[in-house]
């Protein structure tokens, strides 16, 4: 059986940490790189700066500072103040997944059009989350000549808490989002066909949820088993990485969303009609008949009711309807 105590495993482990840790570096970097027009284009104005982006650009930098800040601790030659480095390290990194849960939280605030209750649920959630991040330096490192900055003490405690704590806000914000795009209009009988801003709403929303929570999950359960100082820790950057990445990814498909074009919505009616939604307004139109002479036309307009208020987002323009259910506005036009 392996004693993780031992020093020469702590070492091994040591070795395993760094070559992770470079890893790790070279596929954010890569991500990073990869994405940059995003964020050239904000800077340029080519793509409108909205107050939501500020927490996408604070968690993306945050965790890339912190990597490099992890890079320079593992890779220095000369002795440094590794407590210092460290600290700052694990609290930009903390951050980056307290930042990616307010990315998710905030889309999920737009599309309840920031329902009061909905506000002050998440706010509380998010000031709970944060009150564990800030708890302060919960990891202790020394200088070790020909290793670097080695990690010897990590208070296991409060960083599972503040995992677990994430992965439950994930699952909270995920659950409001569903509810609200795919359950609401079938229990309101207006259930037509989901648009493709609502699918792709409801399938990110699903695809973050997941891989945050499978990369938390393992990073909670290396800390609970506390083998020791290294492996108690050694999860955690992954996990952030994967939360900042799939994060900053929504946030970027949903702000350069383009319609396609106008859909096609099936709404149950003892009357027949035919509803158009316009993706881009989020409004949909009574498209009348062909002029024919002597024919009277009886049409209905429907409004998209869920009031998915995007207006922080620059790629999606308000709509003034809403998502979870049609109101009729019946309206008859005589065609000469």
């Amino acid at each position: 059986m392996v004693n993780w105590k031992s020093q020469e495993q702590i070492d091994m482990d040591s070795m395993i940490f760094l070559k992770v840790m470079h890893a790790l570096l070279g596929l954010y970097v890569w991500e990073f790189l990869v994405s940059l027009d995003f964020d050239l284009a904000v800077l340029t104005g080519k793509t409108r700066f909205r107050w939501p982006l500020i927490f996408y650009f604070a968690g993306r930098y945050l965790l890339l500072f912190a990597l490099i800040g992890i890079a320079i601790a593992l890779d220095t030659p000369s002795d440094i103040n590794c407590q210092a480095l460290y600290a700052f390290n694990q609290l930009a990194g903390n951050a980056a997944v307290g930042l990616a849960s307010i990315n998710l939280s905030l889309r999920t605030v737009a599309i309840w059009s920031q329902n009061s209750w909905i506000v002050i649920l998440l706010v509380l959630i998010t000031i709970g989350h944060w009150s564990l991040i800030l708890q302060g330096v919960l990891l202790t490192a020394t200088w070790l000549p020909g290793v670097g900055c080695a990690i010897t003490y990590s208070d296991t405690t409060i960083l599972a808490a503040t995992f677990i704590y994430s992965m439950c806000f994930d699952f909270v914000v995920m659950c409001l989002s569903a509810y609200k795009l795919a359950w609401t209009p079938t229990l309101s009988g207006t259930n037509g066909a989901p648009t493709r801003l609502v699918r792709m709403l409801f399938s990110d929303g699903l695809i973050y949820f997941f891989i945050a929570f499978v990369s938390n999950l393992i990073a909670t359960t290396m800390m609970v088993l506390n083998l020791n100082a290294i492996m108690s820790v050694i999860f955690n950057v992954p996990a952030a990485i994967a939360s900042t990445i799939v994060a900053s990814r929504v946030v970027r498909r949903l702000t350069n969303f383009q319609p396609s074009g106008p859909e096609m919505i099936s709404l149950p009616r003892n009357n027949s009609g035919t509803a158009f939604m316009n993706t881009n307004a989020g409004l949909s139109n009574g498209v009348a008949a062909p002029n024919t002479t002597g024919i009277h036309v009886e049409m209905d307009t429907f409004t998209h009711a869920a009031d998915i208020d995007l207006q922080g987002y620059p790629g999606v323009r308000r709509t003034a309807s809403s998502a979870a259910s049609y109101i009729e506005d019946h309206k008859p036009v005589q065609v000469i």
